[in-house]
């Protein structure tokens, strides 16, 4: 916790404590080559398996030793702080990266000779480097610099994944914590229903969205301005020129990683508003986005990993704000941890609603009508109470945001 003097600090005498930890980001594409290089001195199969245990393992075990971190730089340090290089460059580095990783597994896969669960390994090791990509395009697309938007494009290339690029700026930003958007998971809905409807709902979202914007103009849709289109181009172009590298058989290669990757991100917008609903106002329309309808975490070192986008709350509500600059607020609902444990919980159903379904509650004062609910678990969800928040599994409420 930040200590008065650090509080009041000028903000011209302001630094970044987490200035130096940034470019551990850069860390999860580069586990690919530690993964090959522990494989070849004779690591074995479950070499492969590092990449995984890295993120799903060894980054929630560190955050739960380190804690949160709930300091907010001051507002009047925010333009300098926006305006540094520093951090751009950063998200701009994870691309090369990425893409030097996915170029390493294929000419692996390529060569054959690949045990099951090697092959299994190196799938689901490319398949998190890419879905963690996701968001660095989820940062890098929010911005208006037009190369930052075709970068963000390109680190969603490999998962094909590109119409994400149109879906979540211009469809979940506005329809968020509504029963309308695709992407905002329900109470009681489990992941694994999530997920179709998601990936499905996504895609036709997109699609509309962006047909919608050259019919108001009069005009078709059938061209390379068009974002969803040139985004997945960019895809077919990528795996164009591997299989023209490796040859055809690198597809069974692509293709599962691509779907570990974006499912890495479904999962990510699976916990981000579970349960989580803006009100009708009465004139019929849905209340602004504010801080409360987004989950956050102030996990320091998977906020670090993945450029604060934990800090989701403060995204919501401004949406071009970049990742050093997000703020902590107190009237965000707090995850009892970081993305990197929720995400494995999020994939056990029972685990998932005995951990959160009592937190959604819990934010609405027990009202499950002011929830966005599952319409089959409305019976089940009916009439359970919420638990206390002096319970040891409550959430506990973030910092003040100064």
């Amino acid at each position: 916790m930040a200590t008065d003097a650090e509080l009041t600090r000028p903000s011209a005498a302001w630094r970044d404590p987490r200035r130096p930890l940034w470019p551990l980001a850069l860390l999860v594409p580069a586990l690919p080559f530690l993964a090959w290089s522990a494989w070849r001195a004779g690591g074995g199969a479950w070499a492969w398996w590092l990449t995984p245990a890295v993120v799903f393992g060894l980054i929630p075990a560190v955050d739960l030793l380190i804690g949160d971190d709930r300091r907010n730089p001051p507002e009047e340090a925010v333009p300098r702080l926006a305006a540094d290089g520093y951090y751009r460059w950063l998200t701009y580095l994870y691309l090369p990266a990425q893409y030097a990783a996915l170029v390493l597994c294929c000419a692996i896969w390529a060569r054959g000779g690949l045990s099951w669960p090697a092959a299994a390994g190196l799938v689901a090791t490319v398949g998190v480097v890419n879905g963690i990509a996701i968001n660095t395009a989820h940062e890098l697309g929010h911005k208006r610099e037009t190369l930052e938007r075709w970068l963000s494009k390109i680190a969603l290339a490999p998962t094909g994944y590109g119409h994400f690029f149109v879906e979540h700026n211009r469809g979940h930003h506005t329809r968020v914590a509504t029963p309308q958007d695709p992407a905002s998971s329900r109470l009681g809905e489990s992941f694994w229903a999530f997920w179709p409807r998601t990936v499905l709902g996504s895609l036709r979202s997109a699609w509309r969205l962006e047909t919608a914007r050259f019919r108001l103009r009069g005009r078709s849709p059938w061209t390379w301005r068009n974002d969803v289109l040139n985004a997945w181009a960019m895809t077919l172009a990528l795996y164009a020129l591997l299989v023209a590298a490796y040859g055809p058989g690198v597809l069974a290669f692509l293709l599962p990683q691509a779907v570990v990757g974006f499912s890495l991100l479904e999962v990510v917008n699976y916990l981000e508003h579970y349960g989580l609903a803006r009100r009708r106002t009465p004139a019929g329309r849905y209340e602004k986005v504010d801080p409360r309808h987004s989950w956050n975490s102030d996990r320091t070192v998977t906020n670090v990993f993945l450029f604060q986008l934990q800090r989701h709350s403060d995204h919501h509500a401004n949406p071009l704000r970049r990742y050093q600059t997000l703020r902590s607020f107190d009237a965000s609902p707090q995850l009892p941890a970081g993305y990197a444990t929720m995400v494995v919980a999020a994939l056990v159903p029972p685990l998932w609603r005995r951990v959160m379904d009592h937190r959604v509650l819990a934010h609405y004062g027990g009202e499950l009508n002011l929830a966005n609910v599952h319409p089959p678990a409305r019976a089940r969800l009916r009439g359970r109470p919420p638990r206390s928040h002096g319970e040891p599994d409550a959430g506990r409420p973030a910092s003040t945001a100064r």
